[in-house]
């Protein structure tokens, strides 16, 4: 039996999946930002046609799964499975957007890690042999989360300065078993790293350790280092904590090149009202869905590390005195097998 193995925390696939298609739908502020022209869609109603906003997330992951497909050539029905989540309680956007498709579907909750969650264990399925074809998406809505995690909008709160903007965007994207580049290579599974932080509008703070983890472990078990990327990328642990993981790794003597962080590529920090930067399940998976993969197929980049972190905690936890729990998974995608 073939080890796929490495290391302590690391899969090396042997057949490495396809990524066939992807696709990304935004909302307004991220259609204004500077990436702006380069997703599928953007729309100017947050609604998105709906009555609520629940159900406008459910419509993005809807229409980024069919953006998806149909660069991919398949129909729903070729997926033999569906990997997603969201961060509302119950994944309910994901799994109201998944049951008009009849599909087998895996419902996720990786917070802000749900992308690179999905995007491995779809890539795991395939390339054990389990399917031909399979499917992985997350979203996120600046309204839905903040009526779930801090104050209805209509309450005016003031946001602190390590606060950042939960983006109103979804990504998905289609595995299949054969086909040409770009490939998933390598899926380093995060550990839950909590360092104590209690302060909910801090979330950079609370993830960047986890980040630091994942890393490090994916260096160590695959023996590469970060020159070997032409893109290292987090998701989404802002401006504060993009610069919290640069010094970790300066303080083993290290300098993490060709890094940045889909919270601060996804906004213009300086005149868009976002604070800290981007964050939010659908963050990272539009900034990848966007922008990455486009790159990778131009030969822009043939070797990325898709590392999306997550913050574990609810209002319910938070309100009985616990930390943030942080959870990071790298995902390697390449241009060659």
């Amino acid at each position: 039996m073939c080890d796929k193995k490495l290391g302590s925390q690391t899969f090396a696939l042997a057949c490495p999946p396809s990524i066939a298609g992807w696709g990304s739908v935004v909302g307004k502020k991220e259609g204004d930002g500077p990436l702006g022209s380069q997703f599928d869609m953007v729309s100017q109603d947050s609604y998105f046609g709906e009555t609520t906003w629940e159900k406008a997330e459910s419509s993005m992951q809807r229409l980024a799964l069919s953006h998806a497909l149909e660069k991919a050539e398949q129909p729903a029905g070729a997926l033999d499975a569906l990997f997603g989540g969201d961060l509302n309680n119950q994944c309910i956007a994901t799994s109201y957007a998944a049951r008009s498709l009849n599909v087998p579907f895996f419902g996720l909750y990786g917070a802000c890690s749900t992308m690179a969650e999905s995007l491995g264990l779809a890539a795991l399925l395939l390339d054990g042999g389990f399917g031909s074809f399979a499917g992985a998406v997350a979203s996120s809505h600046f309204c839905t989360a903040e009526r779930q995690y801090r104050m209805p909008l209509e309450y005016g709160g003031q946001r602190t300065p390590t606060a950042q903007w939960t983006a109103t965007a979804s990504g998905a994207v289609i595995l299949a078993r054969n086909g040409p580049g770009p490939y998933i290579t390598h899926v380093t599974v995060g550990k839950i790293v909590d360092r104590g932080i209690k302060d909910a509008n801090n979330m950079g703070a609370a993830m960047a350790p986890a980040a630091y983890d994942t890393l490090k472990t994916h260096f160590a078990d695959t023996g590469r280092s970060s020159e070997f990327y032409d893109l290292i990328v987090t998701g989404d642990l802002g401006r504060l904590g993009k610069a919290l993981l640069e010094e970790l790794f300066r303080e083993d003597g290290m300098e993490l090149s060709n890094y940045n962080d889909c919270g601060l590529m996804l906004y213009d920090l300086e005149h868009q009202d976002v604070h800290c930067g981007g964050s939010g399940c659908g963050c990272s998976a539009s900034v990848l869905t966007g922008v990455l993969l486009d790159g990778l197929k131009s030969g822009q980049y043939q070797n990325i590390l898709f590392c999306a972190t997550g913050a574990l905690h609810s209002p319910t936890a938070l309100g009985q005195g616990e930390s943030v729990p942080g959870i990071c998974h790298a995902v390697a995608i390449s241009n060659t097998r």
